[in-house]
Formats: structure tokens, C-alpha cells, sequence
């Protein structure tokens, strides 16, 4: 193994005073990132009430070193190899959804139109934590007292008052609804039992100003997994509720959903909303077939008897929806490592369908546009051996060289679903990212 110089890390912590200023340095530091071609910037937006909260905020900013990666190139196991040279570091990146190509005997053939590397971590030069009030700042190379200072003296830029921008659907409403029913087709000849479809909404040519965009967008999200992740000119702009994957200390979490409606405007007609989620047998049925898969990918690297479905069709409120979310958890076996067990259950069986690999190949033939980045996973790996990822959902993907900006959205499909209400569950999910877009 090639030795690498150990980052001497210099840290600083102090309480901020209350959640205005919590919020205020969380406005500061998106800021501040302007200064950094690559960062990765992970906020809980205030979702502390989960038992596997560990962060309200972490940043990596500035690169020390980096892997950057395609399928083809042993994707996974550069990985291991460069987590095993920095041991004692936090690493931050992302997982695309085309590394499936690695893991089984797929293809993806779309065209490429983000240019994301298929898989991209690095350690970073500076580390910004948040729990509750108190802040750790830590620097590799800056006395991070002088960081903070840095942070908190930005003046807040004017308002941006850029053009509103308009997607335009890579596929017609009736290519969609049409779509549909061929997956009830396939479905009901016995090729498989669910499959999540989605559908690319574009600009080819954006000038928007991502930083903006993406304090817009999380300001009105307020998703419990939300991610800024630049890579030079790429950006990954993410109002994520879903969490794919955590590890804590021998114990792997999942927690996928399964199940969206939106918010009533009243109170009794989203208290009406919430339990006709909780009590729809389509919903219900979409989630549990899931839950069954996530099991089964966590057996694999679980020891036996150890995975429990710990919540099912748990109803939890965001900003325009409710989503029903339940979470499968297991004891990681002592012979399989961390990348093993996100090898075994990526990409995530909420994005894709029953049986696995049957509902990709065909997700491969009917969607029109590369997903990419698009339900892959952005999050961490800790010290301690501790990592968590989100999926990449609710998302933009914004090329700045280019101008391509790209919104997927899609559902889990199975055979009692309606086109036309299949289609208005997308254009909800994309409601209020398009709505920051038009400024």
C-alpha cells in the first residue's frame, strides 16, 4: 500500500447562541463554499427525532485528496482501497446509480449528458459539524478560528434576480401514460412484481447560480437528507427525505419509502390526507413488497436472524407531502465490511423494483434519459467506521459548463396503479424544485 501523509487537524468548537444563529451560519457556510471547486455540504434541516440522527450539519470542503472513478475500473474496490489509506478520516462522495453495471451484468446506454464520474470521494480539507448549538470547525491547513471568523464576517449577497427557468419534459404525457401500461403488462405476465419508473425534465443551456438555487430550494424543503455536492463544474443540488443506507458502530439502517400524497391546506383535510396514505392498500402493498427486498439485500451481509423491520408504514410529514416510510435494520456480520454491505443493497429497491435486477433491465429499456447520479446515494464515511447516504431523489443536476440542468422524478408502479395518478404523483414530487426555478 502506497503511504499517505496523515491531515494534522486543528479544531475549534464553540455554542452558537440560539437557532437564529444556527440558521444565519448555515446561510453563511453555502456561501462561503463559493471558494471550493469540490465540497459536500449534508443538512438534517432540524429532523433530529429519528433514533439514528448523528448530524444537523456536516460540510467537507477543499480536497486533500480525491477518487474519482467509472464503471469498468474496479469502482468499488478503489474504494476500499482508498478508505484503508486514510483511516482516521472523514470521506465524503457519492454513489451513481450506473455503477450497477459493475455490481451485476447490466448496461447503461442512454447518453451521459451530466458528466459526473460514476463514483466520486474525497477527503477534505476543511470539516464543519453542527449538533444542536455547538459547532466544531476543524482545518488541515488554516487555524480554524480564523475560519470561523472568515464564515461569520461574509455580508449576505443581494437577492438574485435571475430569469425563471422552464424544464421541458424529455418525454410527452402521453409517451408516460403509455409507458404505464406496458409495466402493468410485464407485471402481469409474471416478469415482475414492481417497478419504479422516472422521467427527466430539462434545461439544455441554464445559467442559474446553483448556490442560490440551492439555499432556495432547502430553505423551502427543509428534507431531513438534503445534499450540495460540487465536483468542478458539477453540481448536485438535493432535497432528499430518503435515507439509503447508515451504519452505526455494528448495526446497518435503511429506511425506504414507499407511498407519497400531498398536504391538505387545511388542518382536517391533512389529517384526512395522512391516514388515506396510511390506510391506501396500493401504498401499502408498493412498500411492503420493498421492505421485503431491503431485507433481503441486508441478509446478505447481516448475520442470520438479525434483520427486523423495526417501523412499517410509518406516515411522515415534509414540506408539500406525506411519504410512508419504513425502516429495516440488521446486525452487520464480522466478515463482511461497510462497502460489502452497500455493494449488496445498491442501487436501492426503492428506485428500482421486484425482483431487482429484472425491474432494472427493464427500467433500462423504457425510461428515455441516463439517471446518473439520480438515485444513486451522496453522504459519508466516518472514523469510526460509520457511514450514512442518502438517495439521490427531489434532486438537481447541474453541469455549469454546459448549461445542463436535469429534475428526475418517478414511482414505484405495480399493477393496480393509474397512469394519469402515477403522472400527477410526479409533477407533485417535482412541485416545489420546478417552483425555485421559476424564481
Amino acid at each position: 500500500m502506497v503511504e499517505v501523509s496523515t491531515p494534522t487537524w486543528r479544531v475549534f468548537t464553540c455554542d452558537l447562541p440560539d437557532q437564529l444563529a444556527v440558521e444565519v451560519f448555515k446561510l453563511k457556510t453555502i456561501q462561503w463554499l463559493e471558494h471550493f471547486q469540490q465540497f459536500s455540504y449534508l443538512d438534517s434541516n432540524g429532523h433530529t427525532q429519528e433514533p439514528y440522527h448523528k448530524f444537523d450539519l456536516l460540510v467537507g470542503a477543499g480536497c486533500i485528496d480525491a477518487l474519482s472513478c467509472n464503471t469498468g475500473q474496479g469502482a468499488f474496490v478503489q474504494l476500499a482501497y482508498f478508505q484503508k489509506q486514510y483511516p482516521q478520516e472523514y470521506i465524503f462522495g457519492y454513489f451513481t446509480y450506473d455503477l450497477k453495471n459493475e455490481l451485476e451484468n447490466l448496461q447503461s446506454a442512454h447518453e451521459d449528458r451530466h458528466g459526473f464520474p460514476e463514483m466520486q470521494f474525497f477527503v477534505p480539507e476543511h470539516r464543519i459539524e453542527l449538533r444542536g448549538n455547538t459547532l466544531t470547525l476543524a482545518s488541515a491547513t488554516t487555524q480554524p478560528e480564523a475560519l470561523y471568523q472568515q464564515i461569520q464576517g461574509l455580508k449576505s449577497k443581494p437577492a438574485s434576480f435571475q430569469q425563471g427557468i422552464e424544464l421541458q419534459a424529455r418525454i410527452s404525457r402521453e409517451e408516460y401514460l403509455s409507458t404505464i401500461q406496458n409495466i402493468r403488462a410485464e407485471i402481469l405476465q409474471g416478469n415482475l412484481y414492481e417497478m419504479n419508473f422516472c422521467q427527466e425534465f430539462f434545461h439544455p443551456a441554464a445559467e442559474i447560480d446553483p448556490y442560490d438555487v440551492f439555499l432556495r430550494l432547502n430553505l423551502k424543503t427543509r428534507a431531513p437528507f438534503s445534499a450540495f455536492y460540487r465536483w468542478h463544474e458539477h453540481f448536485a443540488l438535493c432535497a432528499s427525505p430518503e435515507r439509503f443506507l447508515a451504519k452505526r458502530e455494528n448495526k446497518l439502517i435503511s429506511q425506504p419509502i414507499k407511498g407519497t400524497i400531498r398536504r391538505g391546506k387545511t388542518e382536517e383535510e391533512d389529517l384526512a390526507l395522512k391516514n388515506e396514505l396510511y390506510l391506501s392498500p396500493k401504498n401499502r402493498a408498493e412498500n411492503v413488497m420493498i421492505v421485503d427486498l431491503v431485507r433481503n439485500d441486508l441478509a446478505r451481509s447481516c448475520r442470520a436472524g438479525t434483520v427486523t423491520v423495526e417501523e412499517l408504514f410509518g406516515i411522515y410529514g415534509f414540506a408539500t407531502v406525506y411519504q410512508m416510510i419504513s425502516t429495516v435494520s440488521g446486525t452487520l456480520r464480522e466478515d463482511s465490511s461497510a462497502i460489502e454491505a452497500i455493494q449488496y443493497a445498491f442501487p436501492m429497491g426503492s428506485m428500482t423494483g421486484a425482483p431487482k435486477i429484472s425491474s432494472m433491465q427493464l427500467i433500462e429499456q423504457l425510461e428515455s434519459s441516463r439517471r446518473g447520479l439520480y438515485s444513486g446515494a451522496i453522504g459519508y464515511f466516518a472514523p469510526n467506521g460509520d457511514f450514512d447516504f442518502n438517495v439521490v431523489i427531489r434532486s438537481l443536476l447541474y453541469n455549469q459548463h454546459s448549461g445542463y440542468l436535469s429534475l428526475q422524478v418517478g414511482g414505484a408502479i405495480v399493477y393496480d396503479s393509474v397512469p394519469e395518478e402515477e403522472y400527477a404523483e410526479c409533477l407533485l414530487k417535482a412541485e416545489r424544485i420546478v417552483e425555485v426555478l421559476r424564481g
